[in-house]
């Protein structure tokens, strides 16, 4: 934890996230211009569920750098002790 491949994975991640959310809400945006309902319940509910996969994505790597940083804090503050 904390060695530049993971800090790539969680730019990575959260990249992906932050792309798939933009793109969940575009098709959210889109599913409001069909006519027909059964489409357009379609589209809604799986549109939100990528938004929700995507905010759980982008959550986990910002939960793991605040966790790395704490424990780093600790650390240091263990060493001073």
């Amino acid at each position: 934890m904390g060695s530049p491949l993971w800090w790539l994975k969680m730019a990575a991640v959260g990249a992906l996230s932050l792309y798939f959310l933009f793109l969940g809400i575009n098709q959210l945006l889109a599913a409001y211009a069909l006519n027909h309902p059964q489409l357009f319940l379609l589209h809604f509910f799986s549109s939100s569920f990528v938004i929700l996969i995507s905010l759980v994505g982008i959550a986990c790597p910002i939960f793991q750098i605040l966790a790395l940083l704490k424990a780093r804090r600790a650390e240091a503050a263990g060493k001073q002790s």
